[in-house]
C-alpha cells in the first residue's frame, strides 16, 4: 500500500515538474499594457500546453455599468473563432462517412443555381468558392432560417471562379451549417453540442442569443468620443459567428482536439494544411498570411507554426491559436472593439518557454 503511494506521488511530483515555468508578470504587463493603449474594457487569457490549461486570468471588467471583473469563467460571443468549431463538426461527419470535402454543394442543396455547381463543401470553408461574403438578405435585426439566407445569394454573381481566390464568406458558413443539419438529422446548434461540446465537457458553451440568460454574460464596448458605449448585439443568429463561449471552456475543447477525443490525428493535419489553388499557388487572403487550411489561417510566428482564427463581432474581439509542434494553446477573449486580439496573442505567445 505504501509503494503505491510512493508510486503515485512520484508520478504527481514528475507532472508537476514537467510543466512549464511561464513569466506570468510579462504576459500580465503585456495584457494590461494592450488594454491601457486601446481602451479595452476587459479580457480573459488561457494557455494550455499539451491540452493542460497552466494559465488562467482574466482583466478588467466584463460589465462597466455593474463593475462585474472578467474571470476565466466569463462568457463572450466568440464570433467568427465559431468557424473552426462548424469546420470541426463538418469533418466529424466525414470521419463518420456521412459527407466528403470533395461533395459538391449541389448534391447536398438540390437547388443550387449553375454558378455554384462547382463548389465543394472544401471551397466554402477555405473561403475559395467566389460566393460573396454577406447574404444579401441578411438582418442583424431578424432571425432568418439559415437556408432562407443561402438561397436569397443564389441569384448573387460570383466574385470570381471559384478556386482561383480567397475571399473571407460568411454566407458560406450558413452553408455549412445548413449540410449539417440536413446530414445528421438535427439542427446545427444541438449537433454540435451532442458530437463535440458535451464529450469536450464543455459547460458555458451554447449558441449566440441576446433572448436568454447567460451566466456571467459579459457586455459588449466600443471606446468612442473619449468615453466607453454599449455596443448594440445582434439579434440574428450566424453560424459564421455561432457560438458565446469562455476560456475555461474553450481550453477543454482544445484538450479534447489535442488528445484525439473529437477528431483522428490526420483529420486535424487536413484541416490544419494550406490551400492551394487551381493555378498551385497558396491560397491567402492577406499578403503576409501563410495561407487558409478547412476553417483555420495559418502562418508561422517566429519559427511557430500557428494554426489560429480571430472574430470580431459587435464589440467582441476574440482569438483562439494553436501551435501544435510546440504543444501551446492561446486563448484570448475581450468585449472592446479596440483590441487588436492576433497582435495581443502574438504577443502572450512570444512569452511562452522555447526550447
Amino acid at each position: 500500500m505504501i509503494s503505491r503511494f510512493l508510486f503515485a506521488l512520484t508520478l504527481w511530483v514528475s507532472a508537476v515538474q514537467a510543466q512549464p515555468a511561464l513569466d506570468t508578470s510579462a504576459i500580465d504587463a503585456a495584457v494590461r499594457q494592450h488594454m491601457a493603449q486601446r481602451q479595452v474594457p476587459g479580457v480573459a487569457l488561457g494557455i494550455v500546453h499539451h491540452g493542460q490549461l497552466v494559465y488562467a486570468q482574466g482583466y478588467g471588467l466584463a460589465n462597466l455599468e455593474h463593475q462585474l471583473p472578467v474571470t476565466p469563467d466569463t462568457v463572450f460571443a466568440i464570433a467568427s473563432v465559431s468557424k473552426p468549431l462548424l469546420a470541426i463538426g463538418v469533418a466529424r461527419l466525414v470521419e463518420q462517412g456521412k459527407l466528403a470535402w470533395s461533395d459538391p454543394i449541389s448534391r447536398h442543396l438540390p437547388d443550387a443555381p449553375a454558378s455554384w455547381q462547382g463548389i465543394t463543401l472544401a471551397h466554402l470553408a477555405n473561403h475559395s468558392s467566389g460566393i460573396v461574403r454577406e447574404s444579401p438578405a441578411f438582418d442583424p435585426e431578424r432571425r432568418l432560417p439559415d437556408i432562407d439566407l443561402v438561397r436569397a445569394t443564389y441569384p448573387v454573381p460570383l466574385d470570381f471562379p471559384t478556386g482561383t481566390r480567397m475571399q473571407y464568406c460568411n454566407v458560406c458558413y450558413f452553408a455549412l451549417a445548413e449540410v449539417i443539419a440536413r446530414t445528421s438529422g438535427q439542427a446545427w446548434p444541438d449537433f454540435m453540442a451532442r458530437e463535440l461540446f458535451q464529450p469536450a465537457g464543455l459547460q458555458d458553451t451554447r449558441p449566440t442569443s441576446v433572448a436568454d440568460l447567460v451566466p456571467r454574460r459579459a457586455a459588449s464596448y466600443e471606446w468612442r468620443d473619449g468615453r466607453q458605449h454599449n455596443v448594440r448585439e445582434y439579434v440574428a443568429l450566424r453560424p459564421s459567428g455561432a457560438f458565446l463561449s469562455s476560456v475555461r471552456d474553450l481550453a477543454r475543447f482544445e484538450a479534447a482536439l489535442a488528445a484525439g477525443r473529437l477528431l483522428k490525428a490526420e483529420t486535424l493535419r487536413l484541416l490544419e494544411t494550406p490551400t492551394r489553388l487551381l493555378d498551385g499557388s497558396l491560397g491567402k487572403m492577406r499578403a503576409d498570411s501563410g495561407g487558409y487550411g478547412l476553417g483555420w489561417e495559418l502562418r508561422e510566428v517566429q519559427g511557430w507554426r500557428r494554426v489560429a482564427h480571430g472574430g470580431s463581432l459587435a464589440g467582441f474581439r476574440t482569438q483562439y491559436a494553436r501551435y501544435p509542434e510546440q504543444g501551446w494553446a492561446v486563448i484570448l477573449l475581450s468585449n472592446g472593439s479596440g483590441t487588436a486580439s492576433a497582435q495581443l496573442e502574438q504577443a502572450v505567445a512570444l512569452l511562452l518557454p522555447r526550447p
